[in-house]
Parts: C-alpha cells; sequence; structure tokens
C-alpha cells in the first residue's frame, strides 16, 4: 500500500467513449495498440485537435456490422442515452440512461467537451434513472421496460451483492433493496459513500463492480487531463477505490487518469480496468489502454504515461514516482474512449470469442483520423492478452458522422454480448449466427 499511500498524501484524499475498418488500422498495428505498443515521441507544437464526428443516428431498420460468423439485432430502442448495464442472476438488464450534469467551467478543453457531449445527446437533462428491460419470451428483444429507479445524480455503475443493490451517482455511492424478480424500486436508498464530484467533474463516471466477497471496486476518473489546475483539485480521484462490507472507502490502486469499465478476469480471478489516458500530446499519443490492477498500484497519472514515460507538462516532477509507475498490459488506441469492458466468460460467440475481452470503444473527439467508434475483442491465454484485437462490431462511423457510439458492454445471461449505445439510445445484442 506504499505507493496508494504517497498518491492519497499528495493529493489529500480521504475515506469517502468506423467502418469495417477502424481507423487505428490505417497506423502499423503496433503504433497504440498491443502488448508492446510502439509510443511515438509527444507533439505539443499544433494546437489541440478537435474533430467531433458530426451525429446522424440510425434510420429505421440499420444497424451496426458484425464479424464474420455473427449477427447483431436490438434488444431495446427508444432509450435515452443509455450509457451502462448491470445483468441480474435472472435475466433482466439494468439500464444507467444519464448524462453529466451541466458545470460551469470555462475555456477551450469545457467548450470542446461541451460539443462532444452535445453531439453524443448529453447536451439535455440527464434521464438519471435505471431502467429494467426484460426478454420474457426469449426472443432476444426486450419486451418489457420498467423504470427501477428514478431521480438519481447521474447514475452509472451497477452491482447487486445479496438483496442489496447498490448504484454508484457521480456523487453517492448509495444502496437500495432488491428482491428477484422486482421491477421498480420506492425506497429511498441509503448513501454508503460520497464520491468526488467537484470541480468541473470532467471525468464523472463511477464504474462500480462487486468481488465475490462483497467488496465494491469505484472507479473514479481525474477532473483534469494532467493536473494543470493542481493536484489539490484531484483529491480522491485518478484512482480506483475499494470499500469492503461495513467498511470505509480505501485507495486501493492510484494514478490511473481515467479507469471506467471494469471485470473479473475469469482464470485467475484479477480485476482488469479500461482506461482513458491523457491528451494534447499528439494524435497517437497517449494509448487508452486495459491493465490488471494490483492493490497498491501506481500506474503513472499525472507524472507520467504508460509506465514510466515523463509527461513534462507536470510540475513539479516526481522522478521517485515515476520510477515506481506500472506499466499497462494492453493498448488499446490513443484517444479510442476505451469505456466498456467485459470479459468473455459465459459467452456464447462461438470459439474465437471465448476466452478474452470485450471492449466498448466510444470513440475520439480529437483525433484526425477517427478512431474508435468500434466494439473489439482481446484475446487471452493464461490470464493475458494473447493476440491482437478483432473487430466485433462496427458501422458505427460512416462517412465521417456517427450513426452511434458504443460504451457498455455485457454478457447477457444466454451468452450473447449486450452493447449499449449512447448515441443510437438503443441495446444492441451480438449472437452466434
Amino acid at each position: 500500500m506504499k505507493n496508494a499511500a504517497i498518491i492519497v498524501a499528495m493529493v489529500g484524499a480521504t475515506a469517502l467513449g468506423t467502418a469495417a475498418c477502424s481507423d487505428n488500422a490505417k497506423l502499423p498495428l503496433s503504433v497504440g495498440i498491443g502488448a508492446a505498443p510502439i509510443l511515438p515521441p509527444p507533439n505539443r507544437s499544433a494546437l489541440p485537435t478537435v474533430a467531433i464526428a458530426p451525429v446522424d443516428g440510425w434510420a429505421e431498420g440499420e444497424r451496426p456490422v458484425a464479424a464474420e460468423g455473427l449477427a447483431v439485432n436490438a434488444f431495446a430502442t427508444g432509450l435515452d442515452h443509455p450509457r451502462w448495464m448491470h445483468v441480474l442472476p435472472n435475466g433482466d438488464v439494468l439500464v444507467a440512461e444519464t448524462n453529466k450534469q451541466p458545470h460551469p467551467a470555462g475555456g477551450l478543453r469545457a467548450w470542446a467537451e461541451k460539443q462532444v457531449m452535445g453531439l453524443a445527446g448529453a447536451g439535455v437533462p440527464s434521464a438519471d434513472r435505471v431502467s429494467l428491460l426484460r426478454d420474457a419470451d426469449g426472443d432476444g428483444v426486450a419486451e418489457q421496460r420498467h423504470v427501477l429507479l428514478e431521480n438519481l445524480t447521474s447514475p452509472f455503475g451497477m452491482a447487486l451483492v445479496g438483496d442489496a443493490l447498490y448504484v454508484a451517482n457521480t456523487d453517492s455511492l448509495m444502496r437500495f433493496p432488491y428482491n428477484e424478480g422486482d421491477t421498480r424500486i420506492t425506497a429511498p436508498g441509503e448513501r454508503i459513500a460520497d464520491l468526488p464530484a467537484a470541480g468541473t467533474n470532467r471525468h464523472w463516471t463511477k464504474g462500480l463492480i462487486a468481488g465475490e466477497d462483497g467488496t465494491l471496486y469505484i472507479a473514479v476518473g481525474a477532473d483534469s487531463d494532467h493536473a494543470e489546475n493542481g493536484l489539490e483539485a484531484e483529491a480522491g480521484r485518478a484512482m480506483i477505490h475499494a470499500i469492503s462490507p461495513g467498511g470505509s472507502l480505501r485507495p486501493f490502486a492510484t494514478g490511473i487518469r481515467n479507469p471506467v469499465g471494469m471485470d473479473f478476469e475469469p482464470t485467475t480471478g484479477t480485476l482488469w480496468t479500461a482506461v482513458n489516458e491523457r491528451d494534447e500530446l499528439g494524435g497517437d499519443l497517449v494509448p487508452d489502454y486495459m491493465t490488471s490492477v494490483q492493490d497498491g498500484g501506481f500506474y503513472g497519472w499525472p507524472w507520467s504515461y504508460y509506465g514510466q514515460n515523463v509527461d513534462p507538462r507536470v510540475t513539479p516532477q516526481r522522478p521517485d514516482l515515476v520510477a515506481e509507475a506500472i506499466a499497462p498490459d494492453y493498448a488499446l488506441g490513443a484517444h479510442t474512449a476505451s469505456l466498456g469492458l467485459t470479459f468473455a466468460g459465459g459467452s456464447r460467440l462461438g470459439p474465437q470469442f471465448a476466452n478474452g475481452a470485450f471492449i466498448g470503444q466510444h470513440g475520439s473527439w480529437n483525433r484526425k483520423p477517427r478512431s474508435g467508434y468500434r466494439v473489439i475483442f482481446v484475446p487471452f491465454a493464461g490470464g493475458k492478452p494473447s493476440g491482437d484485437p478483432v473487430e466485433v462490431l462496427t458501422g458505427f462511423l460512416v462517412d465521417d458522422r456517427a450513426k452511434g457510439r458504443p460504451v457498455g458492454v455485457e454478457i447477457a445471461k444466454d451468452g450473447a454480448l449486450l452493447v449499449a449505445d449512447d448515441v443510437g439510445n438503443t441495446i444492441w445484442r451480438v449472437t452466434a449466427r
């Protein structure tokens, strides 16, 4: 826990988002992708790129393009900015319909962020609810839709532990009573812990997953790109917290700029996360990544990226901390906005997709050519990535305009892959043909 303690002391933390060919494919595969990515030198000479894909949405009958041997259909449509999902033991699918709350931030970065959010459907008030989707007849389409919880505050992560449903609002971890089959929860819920949401709350999502022992892991992103507003503004951020039943929050892993999706690798039980890295160092830096997460591990932010590559913009420099920074396991491409992560355990998409991780890449807003806008699969062997990424679902970006943007990915009870599309307001369902 030494590294975690250092970072907590530094920042004063307390308990408390292509077509069939991806943009990254236009570069050598090793540039910013894979277990041993090539990292070009930083490019700080130009103004930050703003290349926001205009949104068209899906016309009647349109759908993403599934990989060979797979098929895709709409599991649910007409949702209000569906970002995240959680599959209950009985097969019901919970969906967080949610956006970022408005904030008064100014400057170029805030302007660009507002443009991105507006085009992604987040420029309108957040639905602030969790809906329940039920496919009672098993035909692959949810014919029932219920509002399970409402009047939340930018909810995101969800986890069921026994008869308690936990929801991570942007500012709090909440607990609600749940009985199997419930379609409505009216209890006010209990606030278990406060979560950082001050400042611009730039990275507002709070990922959530429960371990087998009931420990909850909460992913909290930084409120900046590279701590340019000072480390004091990052209290409790850029880390994964853990909270045991009846306990209080503690730092589990630190120095992670914006961790979002999390899952446990099924053969080792190790926690993994998908991370969005920093901007303004060039179109091919810094790659977003997925990595195993060590208890007490420090992953470099803000002083270094992808291990011990020093970010010269950060002052004061901390070579002592950089020397301890853990390099991620697998790069997912620069500015792909890799958000969703779920392992393939229980999936039934065929042997090619039996062992590995599915990643939802929301897509870049500041890169030319654009990157992401797809769902990929990273094969695993022996608990580690073992090959090049495979495109599972594409067609979200057509003629440089967005039809949709994938976010959360989950394995349904029947083994299908579910994909939350926050621009298309749809949950897609991918199956073997």
